[in-house]
């Protein structure tokens, strides 16, 4: 079997892409992170000591996309069109999506996985000096589009 990430010695390496095809690529994930009513309350009303929860984890989740190169090994580096990071508050705690672009050679799935997960750790880090039970769960692809093994959505 030939493997992708290794070289003829057998140590890692980055998969070349110079021949691929440049497409628009988009890539949606999602994640929730449960929480004590409490937290949520203390969220909507703005009472969490370290600041505004959701715009500090929107902003973290953005640069987590932004740095999702420097944090996988062997991720190309992707020059990105647009992320975004959107939230819903819900009974037992929070939904949170987010959505990538880009125009190139390599799909940019890792990229909004990377996302949710800095998003629901940076919601984890500001609250869990008020309740350490929260938990991250279900953070996966839902849909992408793009490139040569074109789209995919989940069911």
């Amino acid at each position: 079997m030939d493997f992708t990430h290794f070289n003829e010695e057998g140590r890692a390496r980055m998969v070349e892409v110079t021949d691929k095809k440049e497409t628009k690529r988009t890539a949606i994930a999602e994640g929730f992170i449960k929480m004590d009513r409490e937290i949520l309350d203390r969220i909507v009303d703005g009472n969490i000591k370290k600041g505004d929860v959701l715009s500090v984890a929107q902003i973290g989740g953005i640069m987590g996309i932004k740095k999702t190169s420097d944090l996988i090994p062997m991720c190309h580096n992707i020059f990105l069109t647009g992320a975004d990071i959107r939230f819903k508050l819900e009974e037992e705690g929070i939904y949170i999506q987010s959505e990538v672009k880009t125009f190139g050679k390599t799909g940019v799935e890792i990229e909004a996985i990377t996302g949710v997960s800095i998003a629901a750790l940076t919601i984890y880090d500001m609250c869990k000096s008020i309740n350490k039970d929260m938990e991250i769960q279900n953070i996966r692809l839902l849909k992408k589009s793009g490139g040569k093994s074109g789209d995919y959505m989940r069911v």
